[in-house]
């Protein structure tokens, strides 16, 4: 039995009786069909539920491995990104070794497209996909755990409570992510922070910076140790936001001091919105490698939001919210970054997708937007008056 068996994605040779798994587990096929055809899904779901594993199991007598799984799914991605999107680009790959296995740590807006547009984008390039860190408050159901660990993630343990629990838990983990690359050669994927950055400010966790030096030897440096895992700091930029009303609700009823509670089914709504709803366009920035020059855990986390608040791609619709807002100052330095754009067209369009949104989440919902925007000219304003 392996140290990482309670973690670790599932291997090749569990993948076929994984998937068989997931067929015969009447929760999730209910749940699929609930999303697919809710209206029939209540009048006639007897009817449907073989349909439906007969579908399902046809679509798996091609899928015997991990890799077969993921060619599948970036099929479907692909397909699903033409329709909610307009388009998405790529920039900084070139400078990494396609060889080599890094830990890719990105801001953090959507709970799985994240991770799945980073793939994509590694699959376009020929290169090789990553291991993806979940965490278990979104495993609550047993076909949830297999749906996941199935397509290459590994669990990260959230819900331990007691203290020296939770510490081992995070030993394992920071272990499992250096043998995943020091040893397997595969690369990580890992959110910059737990949860998303809802009011659009992308912050590490020094936490989590302390987490992956856990598994070092004593003898090493935090330094050397953080080096060793050859982390790369990630951008992802979304022109418009599916969940955006939905961070909006959330951060509002905070603002009004009101606990917010999430429904049975919310981060699987949430999961399904991201990934069906208009997107606009994506950018993905592959920062540089960190070189082994941070001794701590709060200089580190400065040098990757550094480079994710530079790389950021600022799309008209973050330049407009700032606009609205009233932040004036330098924004000509951020619009000469489109100088083919119609402003007047872009506000325009920005304030007619606000404006579906109920208007108490609106200012909410705009400060999400220009946030990136103020984020990257602090950056600019730091780095002008230390030349």
């Amino acid at each position: 039995m392996s140290e990482f068996d309670d973690i670790r994605p599932y291997n090749d040779s569990e993948v076929p009786a994984v998937i068989a798994r997931l067929i015969a587990d009447p929760e999730f096929i209910d749940l699929l069909l609930s999303r697919k055809v809710p209206v029939l899904a209540k009048i006639c779901p007897w009817l449907l539920r073989p349909l439906l594993r007969r579908s399902l199991s046809k679509a798996a007598v091609d899928i015997n491995s991990v890799d077969d799984l993921q060619r599948y799914i970036t099929g479907s991605l692909k397909a699903l990104i033409e329709r909610t999107t307009d388009g998405y680009s790529v920039s900084g790959l070139e400078n990494l070794d396609p060889n080599k296995a890094y830990l890719f740590l990105s801001n953090h807006r959507d709970i799985a497209l994240d991770p799945a547009m980073v793939n994509l984008a590694l699959s376009d390039a020929g290169m090789a996909t990553v291991r993806i860190a979940i965490g278990d408050n979104l495993l609550r159901k047993p076909f949830a755990s297999d749906l996941m660990r199935v397509n290459r993630s590994f669990i990260v343990k959230r819900s331990i409570t007691g203290r020296r629990d939770k510490l081992e838990a995070l030993k394992k983990l920071s272990r499992y992510i250096r043998h995943s690359i020091s040893s397997d050669g595969v690369s990580v994927w890992i959110a910059q922070r737990e949860g998303r950055a809802k009011d659009g400010h992308d912050r590490t966790e020094t936490a989590l910076l302390k987490m992956l030096a856990l598994s070092k030897d004593k003898e090493t440096s935090f330094a050397q140790a953080t080096a060793e895992i050859n982390l790369v700091p990630v951008a992802i930029s979304y022109e418009y936001d599916p969940c955006d009303i939905d961070k909006g609700r959330e951060l509002y009823a905070k603002e009004q001091g009101e606990e917010y509670v999430k429904q049975e089914f919310e981060d699987l709504d949430t999961i399904q919105k991201g990934f069906v709803g208009y997107k606009g366009r994506i950018h993905l920035a592959f920062g540089d490698p960190i070189a082994d020059q941070y001794e701590n855990a709060d200089s580190l986390a400065e040098a990757i939001d550094h480079q994710v608040y530079t790389n950021y791609k600022l799309f008209p619709s973050n330049i407009i919210a700032c606009q609205i807002l009233g932040y004036t100052q330098d924004l000509d330095r951020v619009k000469s970054q489109w100088p083919d754009q119609d402003w007047q067209d872009a506000e325009l369009r920005f304030k007619d997708y606000l404006n579906r949104a109920p208007s108490l989440y609106r200012k909410i919902i705009t400060q999400g937007y220009a946030a990136p925007v103020l984020n990257y000219l602090k950056v600019q304003s730091a780095k002008k008056q230390g030349s």
